[in-house]
């Protein structure tokens, strides 16, 4: 092995987690910020101060604040992905989906769920986002199901899983922000999953 690679891969690592670090706490300074004062009343400035960076060191980890609330959901879905790729080999994929996401949704407390859910609607760009941001998390979703189950011949049925799962959770969280948390987002989700399956399995 070169002399050194050791050091050289230490430093990489050492680089890595003080970013993810720094961007936790830039992520964790905005969250903070957006619920005490509002997402609108909130700037760049403001966020900056409160994570002990300077304004442009924000731009090396967030393009906007709005990017704020976006890593969120986007985070949620690679967690989610993960969880697909060590399902147990006798699930089938809509079930490794629902379970990941039943497991992903019960670490969030309802409550800071629903605030969040209502920062990200509380601005006309972020819920645009959000909703465009569902495409990615279903292609995040297909791969992880690709590299579960690989065979060519799955690739449609998989594609499908992808989709109706992302409607379900879609479902699931207009019904929670409706509801204003009454039910819990697993509640919800397996209410959701369940009806899918019935209407599948049973309904003629």
């Amino acid at each position: 092995m070169p002399a050194g690679s050791h050091g050289g891969k230490s430093e990489e690592g050492a680089r890595a987690r003080k970013h993810r670090e720094t961007m936790e706490r830039i992520t964790e300074a905005g969250i903070r910020l957006f619920l005490d004062r509002g997402y609108e009343a909130t700037t760049l400035d403001d966020i900056a101060a409160a994570a002990a960076i300077s304004r442009r060191s924000f731009f090396h980890y967030f393009k906007s604040k709005d990017d704020i609330l976006i890593s969120l959901q986007s985070g949620m879905g690679t967690t989610i992905a993960e969880a697909i790729r060590n399902a147990p080999p006798d699930k089938r994929p809509i079930e490794a989906v629902r379970d990941a996401v039943l497991d992903v949704c019960a670490a969030v407390p309802p409550d800071d769920m629903l605030a969040i859910d209502r920062l990200m609607r509380s601005s006309n760009t972020v819920q645009a986002r959000k909703q465009a941001s569902y495409v990615d998390q279903e292609r995040t979703l297909l791969a992880a199901l690709r590299e579960r189950w690989p065979e060519p011949e799955r690739e449609s049925a998989l594609k499908l899983v992808a989709m109706i799962a992302m409607g379900a959770i879609r479902l699931s969280t207009e019904a929670f922000n409706q509801e204003d948390g009454a039910r819990t987002m697993p509640t919800l989700l397996r209410e959701t999953f369940g009806a899918l399956e019935t209407e599948l399995l049973t309904r003629r």
